[in-house]
């Protein structure tokens, strides 16, 4: 606290809640814009593999932080995130994300510590003789509806349900992606869509939390590859600040979950899980921001920064997902003019 009154610029990767929340109370404009560029270039530089584990004090902490002096300090912080995709691109970093509970994600998710660690040890096949065989079986069902996608050529889908009727453009050159066993758990396939081809309108029965602030009832509508509409029943200032964002107003990726395969049913109050939920119709979600390199069916270190956006793989600070519960069917229309309905009361139907 005292380095930010003097005037000065702390440098450290020591940053839990509460701190997080003194830094952005305290902060001037200049310190929030301020990169260390040389530092961050050199952890970059030394970085082969990354392993996040989510575990958070309070979810609110950040509640009441004007969201501009957040979002300041990402797109001050846009460099980095250049320098570590561009090092992913070219095959030399990997990342992993898991979450360990704690009583206030716990409470948030209206559940004991003990049923908050249920669900994570169900979760991730922890309760069986042999969690590895499990998940090499979601591994193989999960690809061979990859194989399936991919041997489609879908042009575009069309998401209809309640809440729903959204056009979402796929784009040349897109492989679906899913299943990696990146994340833990992850069940979801998805894609990163050709942002310029939504049209429709979407609604999202699940919160998303954003700067310490829960948004729920969220409504989109989508012209020309650009939310020209927006709503929330709850913290929608929040909402708009972030949709004024460069390019949060475009979807970075398109994602589909079989109840069949994912384990986890009940909110979480985590994106890592809940993007990830079954229920009784699976989930539908969507990334507003930015788009997965790899989705591209080619190799990604040989792409410019140009030709990412000729392809239309939306680039932004961020990459917030939004997800949906409800009865959903998905309809392909593929480049040979044929349809297929190719996802229905929360299953694949490949």
């Amino acid at each position: 606290n005292q380095v930010l009154r003097s005037g000065a610029i702390p440098i450290t990767d020591y940053a839990p809640d509460d701190v997080a929340r003194e830094y952005f109370e305290l902060a001037s404009e200049d310190q929030l814009k301020f990169f260390p560029a040389k530092y961050v270039r050199g952890l970059v530089d030394q970085i082969d593999h990354s392993i996040g584990i989510i575990s958070e004090t309070d979810k609110h902490e950040l509640e009441g932080i004007d969201p501009k002096k957040i979002m300041l300090r990402n797109i001050a912080f846009k460099p980095a995130k250049e320098w570590r995709d561009a090092k992913e691109n070219a095959g030399k970093f990997t990342w992993t994300l898991a979450l360990y509970g704690t009583p206030a994600m716990a409470t948030e998710a209206k559940m004991s510590l003990e049923k908050y660690w249920d669900q994570i040890i169900k979760a991730c096949f922890l309760d069986k003789n042999d969690p590895i065989a499990s998940w090499k079986k979601v591994y193989l069902e999960n690809s061979r509806i990859l194989r399936k996608l991919n041997r489609l050529k879908i042009d575009k889908l069309h998401v209809q349900g309640e809440g729903v009727n959204l056009w979402v453009n796929i784009g040349p050159g897109r492989r679906w992606l899913g299943g990696s066993g990146r994340n833990i758990p992850s069940f979801e396939v998805f894609v990163s869509p050709d942002w310029r081809g939504t049209e429709g309108n979407i609604e999202f029965n699940q919160p998303l939390y954003r700067y310490g602030s829960l948004i729920e009832g969220i409504k989109l509508k989508f012209e020309k590859g650009v939310v020209v509409k927006s709503s929330a029943s709850k913290n929608y200032p929040i909402l708009r600040e972030m949709l004024a964002v460069e390019n949060a107003d475009k979807i970075g990726e398109f994602s589909l979950t079989d109840k069949r395969l994912s384990r986890i049913d009940k909110f979480m109050a985590e994106t890592l899980f809940d993007e990830n939920i079954s229920g009784p119709w699976g989930n539908t979600h969507i990334a507003l921001g930015s788009a997965y390199h790899d989705s591209l069916d080619g190799n990604p270190a040989e792409i410019s920064k140009a030709q990412w956006k000729k392809l239309g793989f939306n680039d932004s600070v961020i990459h917030t997902d939004i997800i949906s519960t409800t009865r959903r069917t998905v309809t392909a229309y593929l480049s040979d003019k044929s349809e297929k309905i190719i996802y229905r009361d929360g299953e694949f139907t490949l």
